[in-house]
């Protein structure tokens, strides 16, 4: 086979317009899984044991199967229960929900990592635990564990193409229908690959920038 950068050309219009399709999943996805993991950290070390041991199970649960399966699950199950969303939304939704549960544990590990000292200092000045946390704990607690926080975008944007199991028509399914129309695989999909490569490696860089401007921000 030969590359024909001609229909190579003609091809990417449709691709970008793709592309703009699984950014915004991955952004919006990301946005949900940064607060509801934060949100399931901050239960899990909650002293209400209920509430710790369900949060705990729960992440669990979420991290143990697949995130297809939990993409199928909310697709065809949510309707069922009343709640009805487009395929995008509940995309964004199972992509949101399965990284929360890993980011969850990125967190706990920034809070493990505060000495035990802070919380201490913290209670002998009378300050309540929700401004221990929100204004003491959570700022020294996020710079540290960016570089994993990123890592785990770049892992949701290569996930994105799971999407395409409930119809979002997203960069890969794209190039999947436009070699079917015209039974030339070659150059979509390496037009697919090339842009999976970009973005990861911008969004590499980006994250590499605000982990240095956080370095900076915490030494003052």
């Amino acid at each position: 086979m030969i590359f024909d950068w001609q229909f190579a050309w003609d091809t990417l219009p449709k691709l970008m317009a793709a592309l703009k399709v699984t950014v915004a999943a991955t952004v919006l996805g990301m946005a949900v899984a940064l607060a509801l993991g934060l949100a399931l950290a901050l239960a899990r070390r909650s002293r209400l044991q209920w509430l710790s041991w369900s949060t705990a199970g729960f992440i669990e649960f979420v991290r143990s199967t697949p995130l297809l399966v939990q993409i199928y699950f909310l697709f065809y199950i949510l309707p069922g229960l009343g709640i009805e969303l487009s395929a995008f939304a509940t995309g964004v939704v199972a992509l949101g929900l399965h990284y929360a549960a890993y980011c969850s544990e990125v967190y706990r590990a920034g809070f493990d990592g505060i000495p035990r000292g802070q919380w201490e200092a913290a209670s002998a000045l009378n300050l309540s635990r929700y401004h221990t946390i929100g204004r003491i704990i959570i700022p020294q607690a996020i710079p540290p564990v960016v570089p994993a926080l990123g890592n785990y975008l770049v892992a949701m944007f290569k996930d994105t193409p799971m999407l395409s199991a409930i119809t979002v028509l997203e960069l890969l399914q794209t190039g999947k229908v436009v070699g079917a129309e015209t039974f030339r695989y070659l150059e979509p999909l390496t037009l697919v690959g090339a842009l999976f490569l970009v973005l990861s490696l911008i969004s590499a860089a980006g994250i590499r920038g605000l982990e240095r401007r956080l370095q900076k921000w915490v030494a003052q």
